[in-house]
């Protein structure tokens, strides 16, 4: 007997319920692009390779240990060719009588003067403050060379949420594909149910509105899941034609307990966050000395070779070319500068204090953030036993439901609240093993790993 209930607008109904299921599927962007595979430690691999960031913080070393050789070459001695040529007025010569009569020639009139000269400048004591400087240059650039090394595990990190991002929003995607699914299959129970008169149609009306409110959020998940693609394939280091597959699913890791006071000793060692800050304290006490050994003497060795025409150190003076040379000893001592060393001083000591104090806090603030991301992992380890625990009661209130629906004793709204109650749970599985994954590589950068 044919339904009271069938007519030409349900047909039209299912018409369109048909025609955006099949759209459901369908993927948001065409993926042209090769397929790459990664393991979140390739995916690390390849941004640390592929990094701007990081290739500027590389040069920034560079130049830094550069820096150590320019202030480690300050107490060496120098030499230098100088050359010169100037043109003087005329004068008019000064010749005395010579012991036969002839004038002997003393001041010649000689406009042309050559001069050359091979310099040697050697400082041998200046009271430690190359030294301290050299000193500074060195922690300079082992702290660069730290935050080389800080720039390379905020990189991890950023790739690792990128990356389980990416896992989390395919896994979502799993999970309202297979909720799709579920519903489609309530649909054609639903109404197969109405073809025999068993229901009214809007059982049926508010069985496709639960699989059109699946097949939406299987359309933002999807996006999300393209977007943090397109992330990851640019941490990597990849053209924005190819994409990124993870090779990683989200299981569940390892329970075992955390030591949180191990965490933090093991943190105060291993963060080179704080090995930089350590260093910027020795460079400033170096700046220090430094600025301290500008009121002691030096003492430096000053000497060459003069090779002119005519030669200012030869009497008499004769339009040829002569050598000459020089040696000495120099001695400088700053007695009174109107109080710039003090000053220097003073302005170094306060840097110096402020280094340890930024010394001081990030200490007290790694303590603090150790245990907040070792109690993030205890807490996700214990969110996703109850996440499961949800799966497993909403699978079974969802079976016992449908049997008493398809037995008529329950209404169908009862039906949709336990299939999304079972779709809400499975997300929340889902997210909470993604935050997992997350808490677990937060953890690891606040230890330092």
């Amino acid at each position: 007997m044919r339904s009271p209930y069938v007519g030409s607008g349900f047909s039209r109904t299912v018409i369109v319920a048909l025609a955006l299921s099949s759209l459901a599927f369908t993927p948001l962007f065409a993926q042209d692009g090769p397929v790459v595979r990664l393991t979140i430690e390739e995916a690390q691999a390849r941004a640390l390779a592929a990094s701007h960031r990081l290739a500027e913080a590389r040069a920034r070393e560079t130049a830094a240990k550069a820096g150590v050789d320019v202030r480690a070459s300050a107490d060496r001695p120098t030499i230098a060719a100088v050359a010169g040529y100037s043109r003087t007025q005329h004068v008019i010569p000064f010749a005395v009588p010579g012991a036969l009569g002839v004038p002997r020639l003393l001041y010649p009139d000689v406009p042309d003067n050559y001069h050359s000269r091979l310099d040697l400048q050697w400082p041998i004591y200046t009271g430690g403050q190359t030294s301290a400087l050299e000193r500074v240059a060195r922690a300079e650039a082992t702290a660069v060379g730290a935050e080389v090394l800080v720039a390379q595990a905020d990189l991890r990190l950023e790739v690792a949420r990128a990356f389980w991002a990416v896992v989390t929003a395919k896994a979502s995607v799993d999970v309202l594909e297979e909720g799709i699914k579920r519903s489609q299959a309530h649909v054609a129970d639903v109404r197969s149910r109405f073809n025999a008169g068993l229901v009214p149609p809007n059982e049926i009306a508010s069985a496709e509105a639960q699989e059109s409110r699946s097949r939406m959020l299987a359309i933002e998940a999807r996006n999300q899941r393209d977007v943090a693609a397109a992330e990851l394939t640019r941490l990597v280091g990849l053209d924005p034609g190819q994409v990124v597959e993870p090779a990683t699913t989200l299981d569940i890791p390892s329970t075992a307990a955390t030591a949180i006071d191990p965490l933090v000793a093991e943190a105060r060692t291993s963060r080179q966050e704080r090995q930089a800050l350590e260093q910027r304290v020795e460079a400033a006490e170096q700046t220090r000395a430094a600025a301290a050994a500008a009121s002691l003497p030096t003492i430096s060795i000053a000497g060459g070779v003069d090779y002119a025409r005519p030669n200012p150190r030869i009497f008499p003076r004769a339009d040829r070319w002569d050598d000459s040379w020089d040696a000495g000893v120099n001695v400088r001592w700053p007695l009174w500068d109107g109080g710039r060393t003090a000053a220097n001083v003073a302005q170094a000591a306060g840097g110096a204090e402020a280094s340890r104090q930024r010394l001081a806090e990030f200490d007290s603030v790694l303590s603090v953030e150790v245990r907040q991301r070792a109690l993030d992992v205890e807490s996700g380890r214990a969110a996703i036993a109850a996440a499961n625990d949800a799966v497993r009661a909403a699978s079974e209130a969802r079976r016992v439901v449908t049997e008493r629906y398809r037995a008529g004793v329950i209404a169908q709204i009862e039906v949709l609240d336990a299939e999304f109650a079972l779709l809400q749970a499975e997300l929340d599985r889902t997210r909470g093993l993604a935050n997992l994954r997350l808490s677990e590589a937060r953890l690891a950068r606040a230890v330092g790993r």
